[in-house]
């Protein structure tokens, strides 16, 4: 046992000597030279963003969020029951028999929409994305949470 300690310690680690090893200061010279030289620029303090949201338009999204949020905790309720998709169609016919003929499109969407599979229309109404956030202010999944869920939800979502 002993001839293997000594045999790993003639071993040589990493890599060979060359005898032309630098300082930590002269590789961080190098290393900022090749930024400098790639148009990069030394971070030395913290900046602000020069534009920050006006109050109203972070107000929306925080908004937008608490949709988010209340749609994802509906989609792991569906989830668990899918009986609670029924009840989704069904209000969506009760909205689109209130409108008649002067139905919002939204409603032909979420018609559309509501026709997919589950994993389909669970991964739209969680989606961030453009589209998913225009239909959750048209959305027919209000009647999924309870108002002790919708509460919780609000509650974690007041500044």
């Amino acid at each position: 046992m002993a001839r293997s300690n000594i045999a790993a310690a003639t071993v040589p680690r990493g890599r060979p000597p060359t005898g032309q090893a630098q300082s930590a200061a002269e590789r961080m010279r190098r290393y900022r030279a090749r930024q400098r030289a790639a148009g990069l620029r030394t971070v030395t303090r913290f900046e602000a963003p020069a534009t920050t949201l006006p109050g109203g338009a972070l107000k929306h999204r925080i908004i937008e969020a608490r949709s988010l949020a209340m749609h994802c905790l509906a989609a792991q309720k569906i989830e668990r029951d899918p009986a609670l998709l029924d009840k989704v169609r069904a209000t969506l016919e009760n909205w689109r028999a209130r409108y008649g003929d002067d139905m919002p499109r939204a409603l032909d969407e979420w018609d559309r929409i509501l026709r997919e599979p589950w994993p389909t229309i669970a991964a739209l109404i969680t989606d961030a994305g453009e589209r998913s956030t225009r239909l959750r202010q048209s959305t027919p999944f209000a009647g999924v949470l309870t108002a002790r869920e919708r509460e919780r939800v609000y509650a974690a979502f007041r500044a």
